[in-house]
């Protein structure tokens, strides 16, 4: 399971509106014959990817996927009929399809002789490449993420406003990683003409990204034509507004959203109540002086502070990685 999970976290970012699956087929002797991942829109699912590099390997074998086969007919006929076809003997899985128009997958291969186990691995698959797409089809609305680097006193810059680069290496590689498998990066005007960002997801050599997500600029301040988040790296959406929850609906056809704003936009969109996960990337500095990573977020006393619970906490060279979600 945990390599199928290792295939469907290679095509986060790439498959929308379809959820970025993984899938692996081992033969009859427990050895892996196939892996795969959801290929973009109107391409394979990963079962059928799997399927296709397994050949007649797979017949008696067993096919592990982190989300439950699809059993309807989309763009692509449902993965329930590929397995079949493909005269698999048992089917892992490790979430159910929460969608009710794809759901019964499970139900299907039972009857038809298929032993089936579900809930392998659950938390993992729910909590790391699924999880995005399983909060849009709970909520109907896009996860969002508040992603930020601070000294460990809490501060995005120093008093006399230098930010570059607070934290490591390591850590500005890890944001380039998430920034190409999410759909939108979100900031404020002030941030674009403060730092004068360029929104990108670049590789390790400097070079953009494949992919690379829209760059949403929110606020009702003009910012200049020349702006490097205007430039030809990647389409940019201007949505002239103070409300959190006007831009969550200007961005409804996406799933996987990164709020990188400065404070002011990160207190608007927490107090809105739209933030589902906070990755804070914490450096081992102490800058003191004003400038907080985050500004009001309408606690008024320790009885009404937003509570959140750790979610991960991961290293990442000096720096550490903290992913929280609400308590």
């Amino acid at each position: 399971m945990r390599l199928a999970v290792a295939q469907g976290q290679q095509v986060k970012g790439l498959t929308y509106p379809n959820p970025p699956v993984g899938a692996v087929i081992l033969g009859r002797d427990g050895n892996v014959v196939g892996v795969g991942g959801t290929q973009p829109t109107g391409g394979p699912h990963a079962e059928v990817v799997a399927l296709a590099e397994a050949g007649e390997r797979a017949a008696g074998g067993t096919a592990v996927v982190t989300l439950e086969p699809c059993n309807h007919h989309g763009r692509t006929p449902p993965c329930v009929d590929a397995l079949l076809a493909a005269g698999v003997a048992a089917v892992v899985y490790a979430v159910a399809d929460p969608n009710p128009v794809a759901a019964g997958g499970a139900d299907r291969l039972r009857g038809a002789g298929v032993a089936v186990t579900a809930g392998v691995c659950t938390e993992e698959v729910a909590g790391g490449s699924l999880r995005e797409w399983l909060h849009k089809q709970r909520t109907g609305r896009p996860h969002v993420t508040w992603k930020f680097a601070s000294s460990i006193d809490g501060r995005s810059a120093a008093a006399d406003g230098s930010s570059q680069w607070i934290t490591s290496d390591a850590a500005r590689a890890d944001v380039h990683v998430r920034r190409a498998a999410a759909d939108a990066i979100v900031v404020g005007t002030g941030t674009v003409l403060v730092d004068d960002p360029t929104l990108t997801a670049r590789l390790p050599g400097g070079g953009l990204a494949p992919r690379q997500p829209l760059r949403v600029v929110v606020g009702k301040r003009e910012i200049s034509a020349d702006a490097n988040v205007l430039n030809d790296d990647s389409r940019t959406m201007v949505i002239r507004t103070h409300d959190p929850h006007e831009v969550i609906r200007a961005l409804t056809d996406r799933t996987d959203i990164l709020l990188e704003g400065g404070p002011t936009l990160a207190g608007a969109f927490l107090r809105a109540g739209v933030v589902d996960r906070v990755l804070a990337y914490v450096a081992p500095l102490l800058l003191g002086g004003p400038i907080t990573a985050v500004d009001d977020v309408g606690v008024s006393s320790i009885a009404r502070a937003l509570r959140w619970r750790y979610d991960s906490v991961d290293r990442l060279g000096p720096d550490l990685l903290l992913s929280l979600v609400p308590e």
